[in-house]
């Protein structure tokens, strides 16, 4: 289970923000630190409203545009990013939201695993943009539907099975029949659930549709947690999921969009903790006493003993035979074995059986 610490923007612009949050995530024990690289002016029209949850976090009165703009991070500091994580040994991941970002974390940075925002899974053409980098997709379904999931993953399905080719509604319908019997898209995606609200509220997370997703296309799935608090990430895990994602931050007070529905870097290091004691506790899907059960067993199972004096030659019965630890002796599964059989030897009240005479 990969757990993906979610910077975002939460370092507001601040190159020196960014390099302290990579550090808090490695510490903390994260698998990978995830940024998000956008040119605001490709990105979103200059009049776009802020949602409501960013102009309550955020507490400024400014455009979407304005907002954006502020949080950027350049190409070359996501460049000493990446090379700081190598540095000191954590993964790095951005989030594109244009076509250019796209390109340049997949031919300057190489990166080989690409999430597609939830508010890009209806963007055809990013999609194919996506599919052409040939690495491995993580599909975030965030504000979709059943149909709309599938809609994207017969699209990247198309485009899987013809490169440069035009769909059409037909032709897309077929790809997905096509490669889903063949066990290619289980290699090449990964569905993220989530509820696209900054903080999520409880109610908005029906946490068991994650599975729905996954077991409806049959694909890896996880979670992308957006409530406060750490219990949902850590249900996800409980729940199978691969990947777990969870924003954090320096600062939750900070002025930001996302800060509100973050986690500490001390919080983090307790997630980490506890999904990694899940994954623990899980263990194997097949059903066999571990060696410290065994080990108890005996001390706490029972055998057959005699529930009074027995003399040799006496019919074993209901009021002579009872159970007791410890099932060291003649298992109980086999008290009616014993019934009717005379006893070949003398026992004592309490004493375990040893015949069948």
């Amino acid at each position: 289970m990969k757990i993906i610490a979610e910077v975002g923007v939460n370092h507001n612009g601040s190159i020196d923000a960014a390099l302290e949050l990579v550090k808090a995530a490695k510490d903390a024990g994260a698998d990978i630190v995830k940024f998000q690289l956008f040119d605001a002016d490709q990105l979103v029209q200059k009049h776009t409203p802020v949602a409501a949850y960013q102009a309550a976090n955020d507490g400024r009165h400014q455009t979407q545009y304005e907002m954006l703009k502020a949080l950027e991070l350049s190409y070359d500091e996501h460049i000493q990013i990446k090379r700081y994580c190598d540095e000191i040994g954590i993964k790095y991941l951005a989030t594109a939201f244009d076509g250019r970002s796209l390109q340049f974390l997949a031919d300057e940075l190489k990166q080989n695993i690409f999430k597609i925002a939830s508010g890009e899974i209806t963007n055809g053409p990013f999609i194919e943009q996506h599919v052409k980098t040939g690495g491995h997709i993580v599909l975030s379904t965030g504000m979709s539907t059943i149909g709309e999931i599938e809609a994207a993953l017969s699209l990247i399905s198309f485009f899987l099975l013809n490169p440069g080719g035009t769909p059409t509604g037909q032709n897309v319908k077929r790809a997905f029949r096509e490669i889903m019997p063949l066990g290619i898209l289980a290699e090449k995606v990964t569905l993220l659930h989530c509820s696209s609200e900054y903080p999520a509220s409880l109610e908005s997370v029906h946490l068991h549709s994650m599975k729905t997703i996954g077991n409806s296309f049959g694909l890896p799935y996880g979670y992308s947690d957006h409530t406060i608090g750490l219990e949902v990430s850590i249900c996800a895990a409980a729940l199978g999921a691969s990947v777990i994602e969870k924003h954090f931050t320096l600062d939750k007070s900070a002025n930001g969009p996302d800060h509100a529905a973050s986690i500490t870097p001390t919080e983090l290091k307790e997630l980490v903790t506890a999904v990694r004691n899940v994954e623990i506790a899980l263990g194997s899907k097949v059903k066999l006493p571990s060696d410290a059960e065994l080990d108890n067993s005996d001390l706490a199972r029972k055998s057959i003993v005699a529930a009074e004096t027995i003399s040799k030659g006496d019919i074993f019965n209901k009021d002579n035979l009872t159970t007791r630890r410890p099932g060291q002796g003649i298992s109980p599964m086999r008290y009616w074995d014993l019934l009717g059989k005379k006893a070949s030897r003398d026992y004592f009240s309490g004493e375990m059986l040893d015949d069948f005479a």
